[in-house]
C-alpha cells in the first residue's frame, strides 16, 4: 500500500509534534529530569 505524498508528510509532522510534546511534558516533571540526570552522570 503506498500512500500519497501528502498523507505521508501530514503523517511526519504529527509524529514530530508528536515527540516534541512528549519531551516538553517530560520537563513539567523536574523529580524526571533529576533522575535522568543522575543517570547520565552515573555513566562517567
Amino acid at each position: 500500500m503506498v500512500l500519497p505524498s501528502t498523507l505521508k508528510r501530514a503523517l511526519l509532522w504529527f509524529a514530530a509534534g508528536l515527540a516534541l510534546s512528549l519531551v516538553f511534558f517530560s520537563y513539567l516533571q523536574p523529580d524526571l529530569m533529576v533522575d535522568l540526570a543522575n543517570r547520565v552522570w552515573s555513566c562517567f
